[in-house]
């Protein structure tokens, strides 16, 4: 055990250290999600945040430690957000065609996914903080946590509930479409980019170009609508 400290401290003072091993992560938790006939329940990124946590507690390593190695992943999310626009804009023609439903659709799941979260918290209980924190869980995290910080909440809480969310409907959002018997790739990749933001919208891209276009489209459009409606609700009920 001493041998393997002694080991870690010595790999750990390299920056590539972190980011090596967020790949690694990421590939074993595709690997799995390929092996498994691609069970949703297996999402490569809850698999790789697992895989990554019992790294970091395991080897008491405080997450700014590992921050400053995997920033350049971080990075890569701005690029990886503009690169969206590409499966959009060759389906640029079913979009317009689509303009008033999916303008609606969006409007009102941001305003379902506000309400059914502050909602639900108040009804058991929850605090003043963790109910601001709850409201813009479905919006991508740089947005999320600007909203929360703005209006005097705890960015940190949001970032890690808009990652559960994200998360929890990549697994479970194209299970409840299927029950639900939504069979359109439009209005799937509406309510999973509407509902889950980036996690959500790369799991749509891995099923079908057309839903991914509109699930780009739908996180996008919701973080607009929910950066401009919370702030008015919450000052008017809250």
């Amino acid at each position: 055990m001493t041998d393997f400290t002694k080991v870690w401290v010595y790999l750990s003072a390299s920056p590539l250290l972190f980011l090596t091993l967020t790949l690694a992560a990421f590939q074993a938790g595709s690997w799995i999600y390929e092996r498994s006939g691609h069970k949703p329940f297996l999402n490569p990124v809850m698999t790789a945040v697992i895989l990554l946590v019992a790294i970091l507690t395991l080897t008491q390593t405080p997450y700014p430690a590992y921050f400053e190695g995997a920033q350049f992943v971080h990075f890569l999310l701005g690029p990886a957000t503009v690169a969206l626009a590409i499966p959009l804009y060759r389906q640029f023609e079913r979009v317009r065609r689509s303009a008033v439903a999916l303008l609606t659709s969006i409007l009102c799941g941001s305003l379902t996914a506000i309400g059914t979260a502050v909602g639900l918290g108040w009804l058991l209980g929850a605090s003043r903080d963790t109910l601001l924190a709850l409201a813009p869980k479905s919006v991508t995290a740089p947005v999320a946590m600007g909203i929360t910080e703005q209006l005097g909440g705890l960015p940190s809480l949001t970032a890690v509930l808009v990652i559960l969310t994200g998360i929890l409907g990549a697994v479970i959002g194209p299970m409840v479409l299927n029950l639900l018997r939504v069979r359109d790739w439009r209005a799937r990749g509406l309510a999973l980019g509407t509902a889950s933001h980036g996690i959500g919208t790369a799991r749509a891209l891995q099923v079908n170009e057309l839903a991914g276009a509109f699930s780009g489209l739908a996180m996008g459009l919701n973080a607009l609508a929910t950066a401009i409606l919370l702030p008015v609700l919450w000052r008017v009920f809250f």
